[in-house]
């Protein structure tokens, strides 16, 4: 509702201005994202379980392991990727208005993922692995934070869409 009339509604500001959004439909980085988004999700899904699976039975430990490294690959290109389509759609490659928080996850999400990569090649003692189990459950509930993130801005961006393909 508006600020002085609780009747009229506050428009919601727009996600792009029509050139950002023309350069977000006519990019191929847009396409590279919706792709790589799902498939990551994916990964992380069946990888989450795998490494709960191992936890909870000290089993398949070398498939939880590849998972972990394959979801991080994935991590990586995603936002190498992403990092492009910013520049293009808003002119920089990060931190760019409406994903500015967005990425200040990916940048945690990273981090995280980093650490529990480097610990992976390190002979650890059994503290430490405890210590990098946590370490990856930090991880898994930072993407999942950055993936509902995405989600939102998907979002608001078919409402956008969708209102101004009403008023156009």
């Amino acid at each position: 509702m508006g600020p002085g009339n609780p009747a009229v509604p506050t428009p919601m500001p727009s996600l792009y201005t029509a050139a950002e959004r023309a350069r977000r439909d006519q990019t191929r980085w847009t396409l590279v994202q919706g792709i790589l988004a799902p498939l990551q999700f994916f990964v992380f899904a069946v990888s989450l379980l795998l490494v709960l699976r191992t936890l909870v039975t000290e089993e398949g430990y070398a498939l939880a392991q590849a998972s972990i490294l394959l979801k991080t690959a994935l991590l990586y290109l995603i936002m190498v990727t992403g990092a492009c389509w910013e520049k293009v759609v808003f002119g920089r490659y990060l931190f760019a208005g409406p994903f500015f928080w967005e990425d200040v996850v990916s940048m945690g999400v990273i981090v995280l993922h980093s650490a529990v990569l480097l610990a992976m090649f390190w002979p650890l003692s059994v503290q430490a692995q405890l210590y990098l189990t946590l370490l990856a459950y930090a991880a898994y509930a930072a993407y999942v934070v950055n993936a509902a993130q995405f989600l939102w801005k998907f979002r608001l961006a078919r409402q956008d869409g969708a209102r101004r393909g009403s008023h156009e």
